[in-house]
């Protein structure tokens, strides 16, 4: 077979082949508990299970969507941005549905990277943005983020050349795999970064309701003069617990927004109708589940921090999202430890260096189990290196 240059540049997807050893391992008989994936165990809220069975009995949703998203799902995702962020979005031209905030990411690559250009993107970060940008023939700029600095990008460190040239900055908090939130000062630094330098921001806001310690989410679209040059990626996935569903939504600047659709009319023709009907469902009444689900993975914050502290491992505090950064522990690498972790022991965790080089040294953990199969999980880990 010939040479593929573009998808060679892409490395595997570690989560796809942790899932790989998983299954093998449940074929062997083997006990697994898998904290690798942000793969909710909360099952999708009844009301919201409900409104899609109304949805499939709608005759008009058996047929194609609305390219740009039904009028119901994007007066929903407008209504949920004034009523949370106080943030007016034009549901005619400042939102579009996605399948997925992922799928955003990609498209919006698409739309904007040409052959060569360059792309800001976060490490440790979500390795799609990574991806993304080969994919459209465009060019990874590392913005390193470090504890030292709350995991956020020092923008003073980036190459005045790079800002000349760069189309596209990715961030994203609050942040997976770090479990930082962004202060608001930085936000607004990012935001006059881009306008000064004609650079795109966006925000993958995918974990933008998990925040914890009583802190409010915030929208990057609060920032003054943020949809000059901004847009956010949002997804139900985590928020209600609707993975599989694969519904999400593009907001603010509307010129961005349109060159996304471009794309996205030429290589999908959108998410079901029932699911968008379902999905605006949640937006328009599930406040409270919001609050509950919050609460739920506060309390595992929690509980999984204590027992770590008290079994000798040191862990990032997350502010928000639904993961917990740990550090791996003396003598190992972060492939090593995960590695001996899934093959001696069954206990399933993303290597840091899936996020990024920088990634070394520390292991994500996601929250996706109940309290005790965490307890479990770490008492396993302490055990396999003593």
């Amino acid at each position: 077979m010939r040479e593929y240059h573009r998808i060679g540049r892409i490395p595997q997807y570690t989560l796809y082949e942790l899932n790989n050893i998983k299954r093998r391992l449940i074929r062997e008989g083997r006990e697994v508990i898998d904290l690798s994936i942000g793969d909710p165990d909360l099952p999708t809220p009844e009301f919201i299970v409900n409104a899609l069975k109304e949805g499939l009995e709608q005759e008009e949703y058996h047929k194609y969507p609305p390219y740009q998203g039904t009028l119901e799902f994007r007066n929903a995702v407008s209504a949920y941005y004034k009523r949370r962020f106080n943030v007016d979005l034009d549901p005619e031209s400042e939102v579009v549905a996605l399948i997925g905030s992922k799928e955003g990411i990609t498209h919006l690559s698409l739309a904007l990277i040409d052959e060569g250009d360059i792309g800001l993107v976060p490490e440790p970060g979500y390795p799609i943005y990574r991806a993304s940008l080969y994919l459209s023939g465009g060019k990874p700029y590392i913005m390193p983020l470090k504890e030292e600095n709350n995991f956020e990008p020092d923008l003073n460190a980036i190459d005045e050349e790079i800002l000349k040239e760069a189309k596209l900055i990715y961030i994203n908090y609050p942040n997976n795999p770090t479990g930082a939130v962004c202060k608001t000062d930085t936000l607004e630094k990012i935001i006059k970064l881009g306008k000064e330098n004609n650079i795109i921001v966006c925000n993958d806001a995918a974990y933008n309701e998990i925040v914890f310690d009583n802190n409010k989410p915030v929208s990057i679209l609060n920032i003054e003069g943020a949809k000059d040059t901004a847009v956010e990626l949002g997804s139900l996935s985590k928020s209600f617990s609707m993975t599989g569903w694969r519904i999400g939504y593009a907001v603010g600047n509307k010129d961005v927004l349109s060159k996304l659709m471009l794309v996205k009319v030429n290589t999908d023709s959108g998410q079901f109708s029932a699911i968008q009907h379902a999905a605006s469902i949640a937006l328009n009444m599930g406040d409270d589940y919001v609050k509950y689900i919050r609460s739920v993975y506060e309390k595992r914050r929690d509980t999984c921090l204590k027992v770590i502290k008290s079994s000798g491992f040191e862990a990032v505090v997350p502010k928000g999202s639904i993961y917990i950064w740990l550090k791996v522990p003396s003598g190992f690498s972060s492939e090593e430890f995960s590695a001996k972790m899934l093959q001696d022991f069954g206990v399933i965790m993303t290597p840091g260096t899936a996020f990024g080089d920088l990634g070394e040294g520390y292991l994500r953990i996601a929250m996706t189990a109940d309290e005790n199969l965490m307890k479990k999980a770490i008492g396993i880990i302490k055990n396999g290196i003593e």
